[in-house]
């Protein structure tokens, strides 16, 4: 095989990883993520339910998917990491819940307020896998508030789960075809295995892993 054969070949190669990373996330990756809040939402009997997301530096919370009140005007929504119940629970790495949102002083009032809803009691449980901290997953005014927090808790814990899964699926697919598109361009006639552990040691996030997947 020529050195334009080769190359071609690498760049198909990464195009179909590209194109299957979002077939492959379970649902279509944001439909799960959809669908998980506003299972919640439904099982919890919340006025709403949200889904924030880190952004790269980890400096940044996006609130990616949502249900319920306010669910439109919060979609979007940024927020600093060191801001708010979502801002520190991803800080921390620990669950929370908050009967009362006037008295506890993490609570953003001016977050909540530019999204048209205000709630009063805050159930948040991080989303995070064995590699990292991926964002964080709140249910508002939920019906059982004061009741079983504990058993609620656990509860959520499964929705988290199983939406950080998506999360990483996705983003490991999304990864691997990006890394497959560098390594190409920086292989030529060269080592691509060398390329792609180039790729990963220069990577955000330094990802040895990804140069083995690929």
């Amino acid at each position: 095989m020529n050195d334009n054969s080769s190359s071609e070949l690498l760049h198909r190669l990464a195009r179909i990883a590209t194109d299957l990373g979002p077939a492959l996330a379970p649902a279509g990756h944001q439909e799960l993520l959809r669908s998980i809040t506003a299972a919640a939402k439904d099982i919890f009997e919340a006025a709403a339910c949200s889904l924030a997301l880190l952004d790269d530096a980890q400096e940044e919370l996006t609130f990616y998917v949502a249900s319920g009140a306010g669910a439109d005007d919060v979609i979007g929504l940024k927020v600093p990491v060191g801001q708010g119940i979502a801002g520190w629970v991803v800080t921390s790495g620990q669950p929370i819940e908050i009967a009362d949102v006037t008295r506890d002083p993490r609570f953003a009032r001016d977050v909540a307020e530019s999204t048209g809803y205000v709630p009063r009691a805050i159930l948040a449980m991080p989303l995070e896998t064995d590699r990292q901290m991926l964002g964080v997953i709140e249910v508002l005014d939920r019906r059982s508030a004061g009741g079983s927090g504990a058993r609620d808790m656990e509860l959520l814990a499964l929705f988290a789960r199983q939406a950080a899964l998506a999360i990483e699926n996705s983003r490991v697919f999304s990864n691997l075809g990006r890394a497959l598109f560098e390594a190409a361009g920086r292989a030529g006639d060269g080592d691509l295995n060398v390329a792609l552990e180039a790729v990963a040691r220069q990577a955000f996030v330094p990802d040895p892993e990804l140069a083995e997947l690929a």
